[in-house]
């Protein structure tokens, strides 16, 4: 497909090029009250502050089938004050982490603001993990409290996280629990707990291609890359009705479902329930969405609807439409200019860098299937496995140069996978391969290591593998990530299994339900293949690589490294 147009010359950003020549970080720190306060706390920043100049203005708009609740952004500012009482009441001090561990709800947003008025640090986590998955992050994290569901209180392992003394509950409470309901009678004043913008502002935990998950830490400095970001990419302005539809247990959900918006002034629609086509193209119509932020893989189930689907719905709201967390095909796009009347403009980042970094934006042509260019005041490159810069067309690592605001401070307690982004310093290596094309748009290659991106979710191979082989019936087991039409990869799992195989169905069945009982389900495989041996090296590591070649019918390379199972 050719190049596209421009969607919006005039939007926020304008002329792009501009942009770049012109930008400096020190001018947006101006629309921060902490420029001239030296005062310090971004949820004082993304509600607080804006009580006084529109405090009745929606901040929140939850939907679900059936009801609609709002909160404007007074409203939120009273209610997290009252949170942030409860948790002091609860002993809770600043740079103490509690987990959020709920579905997508009003409490849940008004939890993560009083968290962060403490000082505390939120860390939410997706409503899918199970036990084992929770645990491998508390056990990290050393949380104090915990805020959770009635519906999900039963899988948090309480026993087994020492530091865990308070679980707040929304709903039904039992013995040694807090319900979320006590902040009615806490007091709606509250003064936050002021930082520094290097203090931590929350973790999130993300997917490697070895060991554990890691706890990602941003600092409250991030808030200004949330900003900007919102108002020149997702071009935020203040009568608009914007959807991100990430949950906030991933970074988009609150980078861009919480931070950006508010800190822009700017609403944010929450909506409650599984995905279908039908509820998704009902909330934009019920909610009139302007600005909608969502992921390939949704957009690729929609397109696999029925050609009527999309208009049996009033969808003449939409201005603006966003992509995040895979590459996007240029044939969503395609279908995208006939369905919505206007082009779908893909976006690259990663938990580890906070904020969007490389873009297609409303004033700037696209050219579908390209990850677009990098924000003003950031410097992207592709640069060979010894540091060395590479050229047009030249496939390597895509790398950026540190000292945008909303870098990662620190990997938990992991300072030393910390150091592993910055083998080049000052670059940090994204672990994505790309490419630079003539005109400087960049073109997303692969992944460089084995995490599977199954739906816009990053799974690591370890931590599925893990869990496999703790099944009695599982003596080894090796992932990989095969590529899918719908969700860009699913998760495949190649299983050495002790004894005589009676039904494979329906052992297939029982280890897929294994893993979402220990991980979650996203973390499931859905394809499982029985093989005697796996592929290792003389020193008996897995080969992944050589599954995934043969999977695909690639060349398998150098196997001189192998031993058994070659």
């Amino acid at each position: 497909m050719d190049k596209l147009p421009a969607h919006n010359p005039d939007s926020n950003m304008g002329d792009y090029n501009a942009a770049c020549r012109d930008f400096r970080w020190e001018e947006v720190l101006k629309n921060f009250e902490f420029s001239s306060t030296g005062r310090v706390n971004a949820a004082h920043e993304a509600v607080d502050r804006h009580v006084k100049t529109m405090g009745d203005r929606i901040a929140l708009r939850f939907l679900d089938d059936e009801e609609e609740e709002t909160y404007t952004f007074q409203e939120l500012s009273l209610a997290s004050n009252r949170f942030a009482n409860l948790l002091l009441e609860l002993g809770v001090n600043k740079k103490d982490r509690v987990f959020i561990f709920m579905p997508r709800s009003l409490e849940l947003y008004i939890a993560f603001f009083g968290i962060l008025k403490v000082g505390a640090i939120p860390v939410p986590l997706f409503e899918a993990f199970m036990r084992e998955g929770l645990l491998d992050r508390m056990g990290d994290c050393d949380p104090v409290a915990v805020v959770t569901h009635e519906s999900l209180k039963e899988r948090i392992p309480r026993d087994e996280v020492e530091t865990l003394e308070s679980v707040i509950v929304v709903g039904g409470t039992e013995e040694n629990e807090i319900g979320f309901d006590e902040i009615k009678t806490k007091d709606s004043s509250f003064e936050p707990v002021w930082l520094d913008l290097d203090d931590p502002l929350l973790i999130h935990y993300t997917s490697g291609s070895t060991g554990k998950p890691k706890g990602v830490l941003h600092a409250q400095r991030a808030i200004i890359g949330h900003y900007q970001t919102g108002k020149w990419i997702l071009d935020l302005n203040k009568d608009d009705n914007y959807w991100c539809t990430a949950d906030p247990g991933w970074v988009t959900g609150t980078s861009y479902g919480i931070f950006a918006p508010l800190l822009n002034g700017v609403g944010t629609i929450i909506r409650q329930g599984r995905f279908t086509a039908e509820r998704w193209y009902e909330t934009i119509e019920r909610a009139k969405v302007t600005v909608w932020y969502t992921a390939p893989t949704a957009l690729r189930l929609l397109m696999g609807e029925k050609e009527d689907t999309a208009s049996k719905f009033d969808l003449s709201s939409l201005r603006y439409i966003l992509s995040v967390g895979e590459p996007l095909n240029p044939e969503v796009i395609r279908w995208a200019l006939k369905v919505y009347k206007q082009p779908i403009h893909d976006t690259w980042w990663m938990t580890e860098t906070g904020m969007i970094m490389i873009s297609n934006y409303p004033s700037m042509p696209i050219k579908p299937g390209s990850m677009g260019k990098p924000f003003p005041g950031v410097e992207a490159a592709i640069i060979d496995d010894n540091g060395k810069e590479l050229g047009v067309n030249e496939v390597g690592n895509l790398a950026l140069k540190k000292g945008w605001p909303s870098m990662m401070k620190e990997i938990w307690k992991r300072e030393e996978k910390f150091k592993e982004y910055f083998i080049f310093d000052p670059w940090f290596i994204s672990g994505d391969s790309a490419y630079i094309d003539e005109d400087g748009y960049f073109h997303f290659h692969g992944r460089v290591d084995d995490v599977i991106n199954t739906a816009g979710e990053r799974v690591g191979p370890f931590e599925v593998e893990s869990r496999l082989v703790e099944h009695p019936r599982i003596v080894e087991a090796a992932v990989i990530g095969k590529p899918d039409p719908v969700r860009g990869e699913i998760i495949k799992a190649f299983v050495v299994v002790r004894g005589v195989i009676e039904d494979r169905e329906a052992l297939c069945r029982e280890l897929i339900e294994f893993v979402k009982g220990g991980l979650a389900a996203h973390s499931a495989p859905r394809e499982i293949e029985f093989i005697d041996t796996l592929p290792k090296t003389r020193s008996g590591k897995i080969m992944q690589r050589v599954l995934k070649a043969r999977e695909l019918g690639y060349d398998l390379g150098d196997l001189s490294g192998a031993g058994e199972g070659v």
